[in-house]
This record gives C-alpha cells, structure tokens and sequence, in this order.
C-alpha cells in the first residue's frame, strides 16, 4: 500500500507541478499579470474556489489509492472500480477539482488568459475522458462500469431517475 501511496504522491507532484502550476505561472509572466496589491472578495473567492479544487483532487487520489489500489496516472490505474466518494457524485471528480482549481486562480489574478487555460483544459480533458478513459474502464470493469455510468453523470451532479 505504501508504494502505491508513494507512486501517486510522485504522479501526482508531476502533474500539479507541471498543469497547475508551471504552465500557470508562465502564463501570467507573459501576459504581465502582476500579483494583486491588495486583497478583495475575488481574491477571497478564488482561494476558496482553489482550496475546494485542491481538497478535491487529493481526495480523489486518497480514494484511488486507497480504495482502488492504484494511482491517478492512466498508465498506473486503480485495479478496483472506485465509485465511492466524490465519484458517487461525479464520475470524474479529479479534473473537476484541477479546473476549479484552475479558476480559482484565474479568480484570484483576474487573469482571462488562465479561465482559457482552464477552459482548454477541461475541453482536453473531456476529449481524453470520452475517447481513451471511458472505453478502457468499459473494457477493464465491464457491466460495472456500465452500471455506474447509468447512475452517475460524467462532468455535473444531477438526479437521475432509476
């Protein structure tokens, strides 16, 4: 179990490092975005929005690792379908917490260029999630997975009828 919690803090350390943060930060030194020189309800909001995003992805990776005895890396997946969790709500959790995230500090700089960074992102990650992850957890989970794709919506909670 320890492995596998190591190898989804190094994934995930990537990850973050490299979409959330690096490529961020680039963003707002070349668009001249300086640091807000006081703090108001955005920047407020957008802390807020980031740590809900942030506690969400790390949940997830907690769920993954813990429940599904895997990591969040596609090449590394769980073994176990996990459907607890923020996933009993949404199907993928994960990216959702990274593109509120995202927002939130876009919020935070009032930074345009990171809400299109954000939008790109889950627009590429939408493309990913229904050509790649949706057929390979169909292929690896089976009726299961079927299953769950009836009850749980893929991007925002709704009620669904049984």
């Amino acid at each position: 179990m320890m492995f596998i919690l190591f190898r989804a803090l190094i994934y995930a350390t990537a990850f973050i490092g490299i979409l959330l943060v690096g490529v961020p930060a680039r963003l707002l030194v070349w668009t001249g975005q300086a640091i807000p020189q006081s703090a108001g309800v955005p920047q407020a909001i957008g802390i807020g929005v980031t740590a809900v995003g942030a506690l969400l992805v790390a949940w997830c990776i907690g769920m993954f690792v813990f429940v599904g005895r895997g990591t969040q890396a596609p090449f590394d997946p769980p073994r176990r379908l996990v459907i607890g969790g923020p996933y009993a709500i949404v199907r993928n959790p994960m990216y959702v917490g990274a593109v509120f995230a995202m927002s939130g500090a876009a919020l935070y700089y009032g930074s345009w260029p990171l809400f299109t960074y954000a939008a790109v992102v889950l627009i590429v990650t939408h493309v990913f999630v229904v050509a790649y992850e949706e057929p390979t957890l169909r292929h690896t989970f089976g009726d299961e997975y079927s299953k769950y794709c009836q009850h749980v919506a893929r991007w925002a909670p709704h009620v669904r009828s049984s």
